[in-house]
């Protein structure tokens, strides 16, 4: 589903990736693990087209992602890819329910459409009683999973998350990552999560490692 041609991206001197060249299967569930600094999460962006690599490609689905415009680009993004970051980014002003509606409703999407589809995944999370809560009103674990709601809104097809359960408690990451595979199952998406986490590295399809801007 996902190619990957010699990869590089630099900032300034420093030369962060150095010609990833790599396959990711439909329906995987991957994981990138290697010390900091190894350039896990800067291919991550470069996957997700948060960033524009200095040289290579990258194809989903034999779209070379890097010669859409701008704007093809950002519906692309939308209406292809969920992103779960370390930081949970809801907006704090909005409750539970419309965070996970905005996706959709940037989508095009009626708000009575967008609004059925928040609640049933809500629900499906096991978030149904914390619709009309801020972030604020929640639990780190409740904040993740509205998170994971979110990026799954405009059903896309791959799943890109960055140490998700970096801020969680071992009993909430393990829920995580079990969700993880719960929703492939379900929904046949493939998910790529750049992790320290050893247990959810273990439980994976397959884990790349990364060292120094390469892979192992």
């Amino acid at each position: 589903m996902i190619e990957i041609q010699n990869l590089q991206k630099s900032y300034g001197n420093l030369k962060v990736l150095k010609g990833i060249n790599l396959k990711i299967e439909d329906s995987a569930v991957v994981t990138i693990v290697g010390a900091s600094g190894a350039g896990k999460s800067t291919l991550l962006h470069l996957i997700g087209t948060l960033d524009k690599p200095d040289a290579g490609k990258v194809l989903i689905d034999q779209t070379d992602l890097y010669q859409l415009s701008d704007n093809q680009l950002a519906a692309y993004r939308n209406q292809n890819i969920g992103f779960v970051f370390q930081f949970h980014h809801l907006l704090p002003e909005f409750t539970a329910l419309e965070n996970v509606a905005l996706p959709a409703l940037i989508a095009g999407k009626s708000k009575t459409t967008a609004m059925k589809r928040a609640t049933e995944l809500l629900d499906y999370l096991k978030l149904k009683e914390r619709l009309s809560h801020k972030p604020s009103q929640l639990s780190g674990g409740e904040q993740q999973r509205v998170a994971v709601a979110r990026a799954l809104i405009n059903n896309p097809k791959m799943i890109l998350a960055d140490e998700p359960s970096g801020n969680l408690d071992s009993e909430n990451a393990g829920k995580l990552h079990q969700l993880f595979f719960d929703l492939r199952n379900q929904f046949g998406q493939t998910f790529v999560v750049v992790t320290h986490n050893n247990e959810l590295a273990k439980l994976s399809d397959h884990t790349i490692v990364m060292k120094d801007g390469i892979i192992l």
